[in-house]
């Protein structure tokens, strides 16, 4: 295997140093990768789903330091095969229904193998233009296909730009929204500006508040009831932004969420904006998970009212099928970003970026350098269409009603929470426990829940997760993974049940 480690003769004194870029071994390397990758899908389901092995496990397989000499990729492999697959939880099994999908393809995977093969650092446009003009392309075609309005396009005068993570997302629009608001007010200010979410908001929001350097006693988790199926209801909103104009506080930033991780729950978002317009609060839409399901038209409803946002971003490594990471962020006013985030050292001065025809990304983003990320998702785009991506979200959707109906026909649960998109939150029902519940004692409820979810993935045969909304403990089963199938929603279901049967009745 290449390597920068040098071969010394001390017999003669010379230094051979091996090529790291030997293209003769590059590509034998190459077959060998991609054959070991596609053996590991065509076993995949031999493995437990969640990994089974205990903290610090890999310290006592593997060297406590580097080898002097090279070691042959066959050795390598060999090794990733013994050592790092018990160690990873597999979250490409058609068997994983937890958190939410990062869901695989063919040419998400070969995407990232030209991206990571070309190696470019295109932080502006001179540094790789093929790389910034392709990510305005497809951030346009994205957003045409989620008929965004053209406000968000750069044809519209806005514009996209492909981030690492939706926290990345957030973290950028609200120092965007707090460099406008300083500027008009004074830098001084900032101990005066109040940021907005539910109780359901992913903590990203909060982090990025942290980071931005919003007080943590201004940040407000406005509390959501299952009478709203826990979206963020407008009035709350409202009541929350008169409180804080009253004491003299600034409100600066709302995220609102389409499918939020606890139960895929929806704020609405045009009602939402609405009031956050009234008071000049930047309203940026979190839509990681269930943006992509926009595609289609019978969901496309879930971000009506999109028009009165600043910002919008969802996460194609979850459900559309471009591997990690690939966050798509919208805004309608870059120069917001740009203002905010730009550097202008004299090293990176040239001609384009002087001309302004040119979008320069790092002024998009936190950080100088970036990865080539649009080519995964052009070959996604490119090689699935439109009308296969939507049926393939489609078949999730399905797969989600037909568990939905499995738990609907046994008594012993409940689904807690209405289903928008492809997740199921369930629990065994009080009913079934009986004997055992005291009168309104949701804390047995949740520790029998609990067990289960223990259960359920200590088998290793599925993955599920948990939440808690309204005090009330359930299990998320999260269909999305690219190779689940029926047969594996029923195999998730049997699981379910024989453990339940097994706990109940020990009990």
């Amino acid at each position: 295997m290449g390597s920068l480690e040098a071969s010394h003769d001390l017999k003669n004194g010379s230094t051979h140093l091996l090529n790291p870029l030997d293209l003769d071994e590059f590509r034998r390397q190459g077959h060998m990768i991609i054959d070991f990758l596609a053996d590991y899908y065509k076993n995949i389901e031999k493995y437990p789903v969640r990994s089974q092995v205990e903290p610090g496990y890999l310290s006592s397989r593997l060297p406590d330091s580097a080898p002097l000499d090279p070691e042959p990729i066959e050795t390598i492999i060999q090794d990733v095969e013994n050592h790092i697959i018990p160690g990873i939880t597999h979250w490409q099994s058609p068997n994983y229904f937890a958190h939410f999908p990062s869901s695989g393809s063919t040419a998400g995977f070969l995407g990232e193998m030209v991206s990571t093969g070309f190696n470019v650092v295109g932080f502006n446009w001179v540094s790789s233009p093929a790389a910034t003009e392709l990510e305005s392309i497809v951030m346009d075609w994205f957003g045409k296909m989620l008929q965004l309005p053209t406000s968000f396009l750069f044809s519209g005068g806005g514009g996209g730009v492909l981030q690492g993570t939706t926290c990345e997302a957030i973290l950028c629009t609200l120092i965007a929204a707090r460099d406008q608001v300083l500027n008009q007010v004074g830098r001084g200010s900032i101990v005066k500006l109040v940021v907005y979410g539910s109780d359901q908001t992913h903590f990203a929001l909060q982090k990025a508040a942290r980071i931005a350097g919003i007080s943590p006693k201004n940040f407000r988790a406005i509390p959501t009831t299952k009478d709203d199926a826990f979206g963020l209801s407008p009035d709350s909103l409202e009541s929350a932004i008169v409180s804080d104009l009253a004491v003299g506080l600034i409100p600066l930033f709302l995220c609102a969420t389409v499918g939020t991780t606890s139960s895929t729950a929806v704020d609405p978002v045009g009602p939402l904006s609405n009031v956050a317009k009234r008071y000049g609060v930047w309203v940026h839409v979190d839509a990681a998970y269930a943006g992509s399901a926009c595609i289609c038209p019978e969901f496309r409803h879930f971000i009506d009212g999109i028009e009165g946002a600043n910002s919008f971003s969802l996460n194609a490594h979850k459900w559309f099928f471009t591997n990690l990471d690939c966050c798509c962020l919208w805004v309608k006013d870059p120069n917001a970003l740009i203002k905010a985030l730009s550097t202008n050292a004299e090293c990176l001065r040239n001609k384009a970026t002087e001309s302004n025809q040119v979008v320069d990304y790092k002024d998009w983003q936190i950080q100088l350098s970036r990865r080539f990320r649009a080519m995964k998702l052009w070959l996604v785009l490119r090689s699935y269409g439109v009308v296969n991506l939507q049926n393939l979200i489609r078949s999730h959707v399905d797969m989600a009603k037909y568990f939905e109906g499995l738990v609907g026909m046994d008594k012993r649960f409940e689904v807690v929470v209405p289903r928008n998109f492809a997740m199921v939150c369930f629990r065994i029902s009080p009913m079934a426990i009986g004997d055992r519940l005291k009168s309104g004692d949701e804390n047995i409820v949740n520790e029998v829940n609990r067990n289960l979810l223990v259960s359920v993935n200590g088998s290793g045969r599925v993955y599920m997760t948990h939440d808690v909304v309204g005090g009330v403990y359930m299990i998320r089963f999260a269909v999305g993974a690219t190779l689940t199938d029926y047969r594996h929603v029923d195999v998730a279901w049997e699981v379910v049940q024989d453990c339940t049967h097994a706990m109940l009745t020990k009990s």
